[in-house]
């Protein structure tokens, strides 16, 4: 082979090697999708801190979504929209939307919360209330959704199989296996009503790129709000923040970060019972 031969396929290698697409980071996904789903694990700071990160670089990229957060109850959204409009800072925000025993840590939430006044993105309450979820439990879904809402997502109709036989899993382990049986049905219709409120709130805001902000168990694609989006859910993208292995196809996306260490609830449980 001569020389000039070389060359010219060491060449065209190297063009190749240069034109070949690289593909996009995490952050820079998610501005390529119209429904964006990042959850959590409630208590894990470093997940947190992670997930925001990616936020803001998309944010300061030029992102512009629209952000759902479990954090704020659906009857809140008009005084959740006034404080964005009249608050100067984070505090004031959720002192005027959420309820003092609201259980959230806040602190996780205010740097998102502050970023979304900064480039007045709006947030949108994508949670439904204790009272509504406590409503659901004792009278089923028509207790707090309309019969348009019940008819289009498929409320009106037995949910499928493998969602009540998953959903009731996780709910019961994470209960160290001690719900009584009806009060665990009741539970896994108040976590349906949930994603189904939010896979709505998605679908509403459809026209824009659409943020959600929930726990890893909400954002699932095998069980959560996505398998309430439709075909709407071929355009999702939904990312787990994890310690752990999580359930095959459970995410498109998978964030691990270090666990939170804490006791094992279910030991101090078993033995206060034995």
């Amino acid at each position: 082979m001569t020389r000039s031969l070389t060359v010219l396929l060491a060449t065209l290698a190297l063009s190749a090697c240069a034109s070949k697409p690289v593909p996009p980071t995490l952050d820079q996904q998610f501005s390529r999708q119209p429904l964006v789903l990042l959850g959590e694990m409630h208590d894990n700071a470093e997940g947190h801190k992670q997930r925001y990160a990616l936020i803001k670089e998309a944010v300061f990229n030029g992102w512009r979504p629209v952000i759902a957060m479990e954090q704020f109850d659906r009857g809140n959204q008009a005084k959740l929209d006034e404080a964005l409009k009249r608050c100067t800072n984070t505090d004031c925000v959720i002192e005027a939307a959420a309820p003092a025993n609201s259980g959230w840590n806040w602190e996780y939430y205010k740097p998102l919360i502050e970023l979304a006044q900064r480039y007045k993105l709006p947030i949108i309450a994508a949670n439904v209330s204790r009272d509504e979820a406590a409503k659901v439990m004792r009278d089923g879904f028509s207790a707090i959704f309309d019969q348009a809402t019940l008819d289009g997502y498929g409320l009106n109709k037995p949910v499928p199989a493998d969602i009540l036989t998953a959903q009731a899993h996780e709910l019961d382990a994470g209960h160290c296996g001690k719900l009584p049986k009806e009060t665990l049905q009741g539970m896994v219709n108040a976590q349906i009503a949930r994603d189904v409120f939010m896979a709505k709130v998605m679908f509403d805001n459809r026209a824009h790129s659409v943020l959600l902000i929930a726990g890893n168990g909400h954002v699932r694609r095998d069980i959560g709000v996505p398998r309430w989006l439709g075909k709407y859910a071929n355009g999702a993208l939904s990312v787990g923040f994890v310690d752990s292995k999580p359930a095959p196809k459970a995410f498109d996306r998978v964030v691990t970060v270090p666990a939170t260490e804490h006791p094992n609830p279910c030991t101090a449980l078993n033995k206060a019972a034995s």
